[in-house]
């Protein structure tokens, strides 16, 4: 009896309460009760795909030092030091080129295509070990959300630029910094908030790129009307 006593109840031969559970006519054992990891996998590849529309380097660089320092679980291959160094090393010259007005066009521009890809190989690498998402399936979603969150991007620093001062620019580039970085953090916290956050800020993103892109078409059908025609 004292060997029992030494022991913790989930310990006890006979079950917490004093009973052979097994042994019992008509009672049957349950099941321990596992955690479905598919709500993980999939906030976290929504989440930095989203995110990596607006800044793929940080998104990157994020996941890479937070798996390094145990703080999320991330494969390896985004945890070495050559991935690290790299997006850290892009991840400043977007800081500097994305707050200079004209020539952060200049990089969404280029980044019209890396961003979406960049986003799929990382929605690829991240859903690779996950049972219940495959690499296929996850890049497909990193991707698209990715694509809508850079064209939200692109179309508003276009009618941020119409500004002839540069501080909304920097302003606007800093939350956006700020807002990446919640995001990320968010993905590997709170999956089913990160779910959530993202699909409202998909539609949010949409309406603003269809709004802007409308209302550049007027001002274009505008100006075309008021410039001279040839005699």
């Amino acid at each position: 009896m004292v060997g029992l006593l030494d022991r913790t109840p989930s310990e006890w031969p006979f079950g917490p309460w004093g009973r052979f559970p097994n042994q019992v006519a008509g009672h049957v054992a349950r099941k321990p009760c596992r955690y479905d990891h598919s709500v993980d996998s999939l906030a976290i590849v929504a989440g930095a795909g989203w995110a990596s529309g607006i800044n793929l380097y940080l998104v990157t660089l994020l996941l890479g030092v937070g798996g390094r320092v145990g703080w999320a679980e991330i494969p390896d291959v985004l945890t070495s030091n050559v991935v690290i160094g790299v997006a850290g090393g892009l991840f400043l010259v977007e800081f500097v080129a994305d707050k200079i007005p004209y020539v952060d066009n200049v990089w969404d521009a280029v980044h019209t295509f890396v961003r979406p890809l960049g986003a799929a190989a990382l929605g690829a690498v991240l859903a690779g070990d996950a049972s219940s998402i495959g690499s296929a399936l996850g890049a497909a979603v990193a991707g698209v959300l990715a694509l809508d969150a850079h064209a939200a991007k692109a179309t508003t620093r276009l009618a941020v630029n119409t500004s002839p001062e540069p501080v909304s620019n920097i302003f606007v580039s800093v939350f956006e910094d700020l807002s990446v970085t919640t995001l990320v953090i968010l993905a590997v916290t709170y999956p089913l908030a990160t779910l959530v956050v993202v699909a409202v800020l998909v539609v949010a993103a949409t309406t603003v790129t269809i709004w802007l892109w409308k209302a550049a078409k007027r001002a274009w059908c505008r100006v075309r009307r008021k410039a001279p025609r040839p005699a």
